[in-house]
């Protein structure tokens, strides 16, 4: 055996000490564990939404074009918004995932959608064609706004 094939033997046995792969299986298991522990004795989780009564809907149709700008509109035609507005863009991005997601599920693209506002304040958008359901929290405030105004 050469003095490279050596040398090559010993480097690839030593690319990741022995101790750092303890160390992640070790922390797989305490996370298992933990998990398990709050399944196991009916932990109270923390963090999940809790959908607050909504106080204030309004139905919308969306339809896009090749340059990704959506128009806004009621189902009966008039236009409200467009995604080309000043910090508005936020409209398109949620008018390609719910195309996307009509498309997944074979559904109508021109079918309309909810924006509601619930009791706490927050803005969701709900599409019963697709049973779609987005919670607007965590995506900025101009984000939010841009539904949100659709409601004023």
């Amino acid at each position: 055996m050469s003095q490279l094939e050596q040398q090559m033997r010993h480097r690839d046995r030593e690319m990741v000490p022995r101790f750092l792969v303890q160390a992640m299986f070790g922390l797989m298991a305490a996370s298992l564990a933990l998990v398990a522990y709050a399944q196991w004795f009916n932990v109270p989780q923390k963090g999940v939404l809790i959908e607050a009564p909504i106080v204030q809907t309004l139905d919308i149709v969306m339809e896009g074009n090749r340059n990704g700008v959506y128009d806004v509109m009621t189902p009966d035609g008039t236009l409200i918004a467009t995604s080309a507005d000043e910090k508005a863009g936020f409209l398109g991005v949620i008018g390609r995932v719910i195309d996307r997601e009509r498309f997944v599920h074979d559904k109508p693209l021109d079918a309309p959608f909810s924006v509601v506002r619930r009791e706490n304040g927050n803005i969701a958008i709900i599409d019963e064609t697709t049973d779609l359901r987005v919670e607007l929290i965590g995506y900025g405030k101009d984000n939010v706004a841009a539904f949100a105004k659709l409601l004023d």
